[in-house]
């Protein structure tokens, strides 16, 4: 082989070679910055993973509370229910009561009608007869 083609081969690996040394040096540049960057967002990443932890449990505590409230709010709409139907049992017995009164009362004044009337009968055929 010719001295001069031995030169540009030569050259072309020199070239070459300076071309893939630095292509490895930004490789490994940008190796340091990725590892610079994931360095970083570990740091900001725990807090945040922490946190949300803590959110997950305050969520499941939230769960819970309202699990329970909504079981007392049944407990009460219970009771309340049978607080009305107590109350609904002594209104229709007073209702029973007062109608029972009216009755009682209206015997009563029937009574003591039919008493005035058969006290002015006998007193006016008393009163016939003295005639």
């Amino acid at each position: 082989m010719q001295s001069w083609a031995q030169i540009v081969l030569i050259a072309c690996a020199v070239v070459l070679t300076a071309a893939l040394v630095a292509a490895s040096l930004a490789l490994r540049r940008a190796l340091i910055r990725a590892d610079a960057v994931l360095a970083i967002l570990e740091q900001e990443l725990r807090p945040l993973i922490g946190q949300a932890h803590g959110l997950t449990e305050d969520v499941r505590e939230l769960t819970r509370e309202s699990r329970r409230e909504v079981v007392r709010i049944g407990e009460v709409t219970e009771h309340v229910a049978r607080t009305a139907d107590g109350v609904g049992r002594v209104a229709t017995g007073l209702a029973g009561l007062t109608r029972a009164g009216q009755i009682i009362g209206l015997a009563a004044g029937l009574r003591r009608g039919v008493d005035v009337f058969v006290n002015r009968l006998r007193r006016n055929q008393g009163d016939d007869d003295g005639h």
